[in-house]
């Protein structure tokens, strides 16, 4: 039974609204996109316009030039670790290659500022230009530098050269995982988008509290109430 007629109606009219809201966001109405891939692209454009590390880890593994290390990677399998060498080669390190094993002895600075160098190809969306330094895919190459150098990682520490291990993981942080995310994402200023921004915060906001309310009027046109 219905004990508050005007209060039901009205919560039910606020829910009819907000699942055609609800149609209209999930609808390819934005670009082609729908409201959540529309304002999911929007945000990773505008995160990646502030996420550009990379020149001040080229600063910092420069430091690194001149210091020779040889390390033992284990990869995945052979496939991985026949990819995986040229990487290495690429900065003037010599490579071992024996099954999915690659014995690497080389300069850390060499070798970190050509990882850099992919890395930043990348994040500018110039996937070409890696693809055709190495052969083969140029996320593969991405993710190839990411597997090798989590490798390098342990096994630094294992000889306890804990200070470059930690500029190897600055690298994968800040560069090879940034870039690889990002790639194919056109960057933008959040100035340029600040009124879509500003109105999607609001929205879900309001449009939150909409729900709420909606819920609440009709359970109160039932005559149910919250008590202590």
């Amino acid at each position: 039974m219905i004990e508050h007629k005007k209060e039901f109606y009205g919560g039910v009219g606020m829910m009819a609204a907000f699942i055609v809201v609800l149609i209209i966001v999930f609808s390819p109405v934005f670009k082609g996109q729908n409201g959540l891939e529309y304002l999911d692209s929007l945000y990773n454009s505008i995160s990646k316009g502030s996420a550009y590390y990379i020149p001040k880890v080229k600063e910092a593994t420069d430091e690194f030039v001149g210091n020779s290390v040889t390390v033992t990677l284990k990869m995945a399998d052979e496939t991985q670790a026949r990819q995986t060498a040229p990487l290495f080669e690429k900065g003037g390190a010599s490579v071992t290659t024996s099954s999915a094993e690659l014995k690497v002895t080389g300069d850390l600075g060499k070798i970190l500022a050509n990882c850099l160098a992919d890395a930043d190809s990348m994040y500018h969306n110039k996937g070409e230009e890696v693809k055709g330094k190495y052969g083969y895919d140029e996320r593969r190459v991405l993710y190839n530098w990411w597997k090798a150098s989590k490798t390098m990682d342990k096994d630094l520490k294992k000889q306890k050269k804990f200070k470059e291990a930690k500029i190897i993981a600055m690298v994968v942080k800040k560069a090879v995982e940034s870039s690889y995310n990002y790639y194919k994402i056109e960057p933008q200023k959040i100035g340029d988008k600040i009124g879509i921004v500003i109105f999607s915060l609001i929205f879900y906001v309001v449009y939150t509290l909409w729900y709420g309310f909606a819920i609440m009027f009709m359970f109160e046109g039932w005559g149910m109430k919250l008590s202590h």
